[in-house]
């Protein structure tokens, strides 16, 4: 039987990127879920016949059980987030892929695993939020955690060696900077929204692109590569690569270092997520090295993006600081695409909810709920 996979979020640029990739394996897709985009998945469910879909937004389920009527095997619908933690759950996929956007993601990540499924993670908030939750889960129930971030796909990837987790010394986080690398605060000042949403390298949604541009993204991956390779923050070095060629490298105890590389083209480290551990051609195209110039490489200013230091400090902290890191950011990051705040203010305001409390001690899921919730409620009392 062709693999069946669950994609969470399947309307996005990743959710959409992995439907190319399922298309071009040839793999079956059990089910599938998005926010809003009723008109999307419509279409993705006339050409993959998922068994069951979720839309979240219940205006936008309305719309789509309209659509559904009088369609041969129509899947069951499921709304809302409860229908999206039910679809993570259901029996029947064998992986599910993870590409919700934010801490919407955690409880859907939590109910995969704890259905007994392979998850391809997509959503580093699962780890950034709720790492604890989500690395103990995987160990009680004995599944596998595949990372699709294509810098953790990468540290992955040179770590398939069966002794070479047990040498490593270093991890080197490749960033492509963002678009405003090198830039000072003075400068970032006068950025605009439609500056901020200028990647150079990547195509993708306004919210990791904004994140990008303040380099929260990278801050996020740090936090998620310590849950997901068990290395200190202080063994995690953030290395500017600004031709997102270099996806990421490892440093072993010998001082050798091996890198993945690679077109900067999502789908890979998508496609190995969802057939590890072979390796098979794909959609992707193939590094050309006759017009590979020059590899640069720089350090992250976190003098200048302070979402990057209010993270470093944060998972320094331990506890849920990440969890208010995150929260503060994702409220702040709306504020700012609503143009309600200046680009400098985001990085203030993650800062500021991460030196508000200390953070300590073991939580619950309902605890991470509550700190993202007083994260946000910091954020628009600090404006």
């Amino acid at each position: 039987m062709k693999k069946q996979v669950t994609v969470l979020g399947s309307t996005g640029s990743i959710g959409t990127q992995s439907l190319d990739v399922i298309r071009a394996q040839g793999y079956g897709v059990f089910g599938l879920a998005a926010h809003a985009n009723a008109a999307l998945l419509a279409r993705q469910i006339e050409e993959f016949h998922p068994r069951a879909v979720c839309l979240v937004d219940e205006t936008a389920a309305d719309a789509l059980a309209g659509m559904l009527q009088g369609m041969p095997d129509a899947p069951s619908l499921l709304r809302g987030k409860e229908g999206l933690t039910e679809l993570a759950a259901m029996q029947g996929t064998d992986i599910v892929l993870n590409a919700v956007v934010g801490i919407a993601g955690l409880a859907a990540t939590l109910a995969a695993i704890e259905s007994g499924h392979d998850v391809a993670l997509a959503n580093k908030e699962s780890l950034v939020t709720g790492g604890r939750l989500v690395t103990d889960a995987v160990q009680r129930h004995g599944v596998k955690l595949l990372p699709v971030d294509s810098e953790h796909s990468a540290i992955f990837q040179c770590l398939q060696d069966a002794y070479a987790a047990k040498s490593l010394q270093k991890i080197l986080l490749t960033a492509s900077g963002g678009p405003f690398f090198g830039k000072t605060r003075a400068e970032l000042a006068m950025m605009t929204k439609a500056d901020a949403l200028r990647h150079p390298n990547w195509s993708m949604g306004q919210k990791i692109t904004i994140d990008s541009a303040t380099l929260m993204n990278k801050g996020l991956e740090l936090i998620e590569a310590v849950w997901l390779f068990g290395l200190p923050a202080k063994q995690i070095q953030i290395v500017v690569q600004r031709q997102s060629v270099i996806h990421s490298m490892v440093q072993f105890t010998d001082n050798s270092v091996l890198a993945q590389l690679g077109v900067p083209d999502m789908r890979i480290p998508i496609q190995y997520a969802l057939t590890w551990p072979q390796r098979v051609p794909g959609p992707a195209p193939e590094l050309d090295f006759t017009t590979l110039r020059m590899l640069t490489f720089d350090t992250a200013d976190e003098e200048t993006f302070r979402c990057l230091a209010a993270c470093k400090k944060a998972i320094q902290k331990g506890g849920l600081a990440p969890c208010a890191a995150n929260g503060a950011n994702e409220e702040a990051v709306r504020l700012f695409l609503e143009d309600k705040i200046p680009f400098l203010k985001i990085g203030e305001l993650v800062e500021g909810a991460v030196e508000s409390d200390s953070f300590g001690g073991a939580y619950t899921l309902r605890d991470v709920y509550a700190c993202d919730a007083a994260a946000r409620a910091y954020v628009l009392e600090h404006l």
